[in-house]
C-alpha cells in the first residue's frame, strides 16, 4: 500500500482527475483569499464602529466630526454621516419646490437608508464565492472519486486481477478526491458563517449610528439625549453646515 498516494494518484490520473484537482484548489485558494481580505476589513470597520461612537459625537462641529471618521470610501459610517449632511442641505435648497415636498423627516430617512444599503451590499460582496465553494466543492471532489474509482475498476478488469489487495488500493486513492473536497469546503462554510455574523453586528452598528443621525439632524440632539447636545456636536454648528433648523 506504499505505493498509493497522491503523488501516485497524480502521477496516473487522467486529464479529467488532474482538471478536478486542479479546480480544487483554485476553489480553496478563492475561499481562503476572501476569508483573510474579509476578515481583516471587518476588523477595521469594527474599529470605524468605535471612532462612530466615541470620536464623531465627541467633535465639537459636524465638519469636525466628519474628518474624524475619515474617507467616505473606506468608511461606511462616515459615508452615512455626509449622507445626512448632503440630505439635509439638499431638502433645505429645495423647499418649495416638488422635490422638496417629501417631508424632513422622510427625506433624511431614505437617503440615510440607501446608504446603509449600499454598505450593507459592500459588506456581502464575495461570501457569494464561500458560499458557493461551501455548497459544491464536496460534490466536485465526489466527482473525482467516482471518475478515479470508474477507471481503477476498469483497469483491474482488463487486468483479469480482482484480489482485495488490488481493488482496495485503487479505490481507496480515489477517494482523497472525496478528502480533498471536503477539506476546500469545511473551511468555507467556516468563514461564510463568521463573516456573515460579523456582518450583522456590522450593520447592527450602522443601523444605530443611522438612528442617531437621523434624530441629531432633525432635533440637533442624539437620540437619548437633552435639547441640546452637550459635550458634542452642538446644534448651532448643524445650522451652520445644513442650513436647516433645529
Amino acid at each position: 500500500m506504499g505505493q498509493f498516494g497522491l503523488d501516485h494518484l497524480w502521477a496516473n490520473a487522467d486529464a479529467i482527475q488532474k482538471a478536478v484537482a486542479i479546480l480544487l484548489v483554485i476553489m480553496s485558494a478563492m475561499s481562503w483569499y476572501v476569508i483573510v481580505m474579509k476578515g481583516i476589513a471587518l476588523t477595521r470597520l469594527q474599529r470605524s464602529a468605535t471612532q462612530a461612537r466615541d470620536a464623531f459625537w465627541q467633535a465639537r462641529s459636524v465638519p469636525e466630526g466628519l474628518q474624524a471618521l475619515g474617507s467616505p470610501e473606506d468608511n461606511p459610517f462616515a459615508a452615512l454621516a455626509q449622507a445626512g449632511v448632503d440630505s439635509a442641505q439638499h431638502h433645505r435648497s429645495h423647499e418649495g419646490t416638488l422635490g422638496g415636498s417629501m417631508g424632513r423627516s422622510e427625506w433624511l430617512m431614505s437617503c440615510l437608508r440607501a446608504s446603509i444599503d449600499d454598505s450593507n451590499a459592500k459588506l456581502q460582496t464575495g461570501l457569494s464565492v464561500l458560499a458557493s465553494v461551501s455548497s459544491t466543492a464536496p460534490f466536485v471532489g465526489l466527482f473525482g472519486t467516482v471518475w478515479g474509482i470508474y477507471h481503477a475498476l476498469v483497469a483491474i478488469g482488463l487486468a483479469g486481477q480482482a484480489s482485495l489487495d488490488k481493488v482496495a488500493g485503487p479505490v481507496g486513492e480515489a477517494l482523497i478526491m472525496t478528502a480533498l473536497g471536503l477539506a476546500v469546503a469545511i473551511p468555507a462554510a467556516l468563514g461564510y458563517n463568521a463573516l456573515v455574523r460579523g456582518n450583522k453586528s456590522l450593520l447592527s452598528k450602522l443601523n444605530r449610528f443611522g438612528f442617531d443621525l437621523h434624530a441629531f439632524f432633525l432635533t440637533g440632539s442624539r437620540v437619548g439625549d437633552g435639547a441640546s447636545p452637550a459635550g458634542g456636536v452642538r446644534d448651532a454648528k448643524l445650522t451652520a453646515v445644513t442650513g436647516a433648523k433645529a
